[in-house]
């Protein structure tokens, strides 16, 4: 699908869309994606990655995704409240820390997993975003060269999605993207769209990231669910130097 200049947002170098519709208009033209799911698709891949893990994003939980797995060689994550002796990975990210380390990983997520698997298949370089590694995401854009017209990077908020399948907009990953999109700009990078200038303007604005990622609609289903751990390991802002790349399929950690 080919998208107008004014969707994909040329000529701006940091760019900023919602959703996998919005990804699929917008990664056209851009060297990078960073796919931004924070509750809780690309929190849990910088935890397993930083332990070692190659992760495999796929879009669904069902039984092609066991078949996906297996020609892997990688283990499949399981639903949350699934989590088992036998199955100890989950798309928690507090369980996988608790869970032994897999070598390779597939964890399947119906938005940030199917954005990432989506965008590699386009040939963008796909890195995964989040508040954990945000500053250090931003850092290895621009020692990439992302972020300029002539290469340039557009930042996915992957959202959630209503019951009727269509994207809901969430208040953590506008936080989530913002805080990448910030990060670039500290490191030295201009030109961004509109979009991307209020994404950014919203973290910067938020005075207490946490207590608005726990207090908003996504936080608050978590840990009413009982997973409260997950929301605390999702806002350790900037806690992790890790940034995944999708390498070879699978998100490994960027050299």
């Amino acid at each position: 699908m080919s998208a107008a200049p004014w969707y994909a947002q040329s000529p701006y170098g940091i760019r900023f869309e919602w959703g996998p519709a919005g990804a699929e208009r917008i990664r056209q033209g851009c060297a990078c994606v960073v796919v931004v799911d924070v509750l809780s698709f690309t929190t849990a891949v910088t935890v397993v990655v930083e332990a070692g893990t190659r992760v495999f994003p796929y879009a669904w939980r069902d039984e092609t995704a066991a078949t996906f797995a297996k020609d892997k060689g990688a283990r499949l994550a399981v639903g949350r409240k699934a989590v088992s002796e036998e199955s100890p990975w989950s798309l928690s990210p507090a369980a996988l820390r608790r869970a032994p380390t897999a070598d390779r990983l597939v964890l399947p997520s119906p938005n940030g997993s199917s954005i990432s698997a989506a965008a590699a298949s386009a040939g963008a370089t796909v890195v995964a975003g989040s508040l954990r590694n945000a500053r250090a995401t931003g850092r290895w854009l621009s020692a990439n060269g992302f972020g300029s017209p002539e290469r340039p990077v557009a930042v996915i908020a992957s959202g959630e999605r209503w019951s009727d399948g269509s994207l809901r907009p969430a208040l953590e990953d506008l936080l989530g993207a913002g805080a990448v999109i910030a990060a670039l700009a500290d490191a030295g990078r201009e030109g961004l769209s509109p979009e991307a200038f209020n994404a950014h303007a919203s973290f910067r604005t938020t005075a207490d990231v946490t207590s608005a990622v726990a207090d908003c609609a996504s936080g608050r289903e978590l840990i009413a669910y009982g997973f409260a751990e997950d929301v605390a390991v999702a806002t350790e802002v900037d806690g992790s130097g890790t940034v995944p790349v999708l390498t070879d399929e699978g998100f490994v950690a960027a050299t």
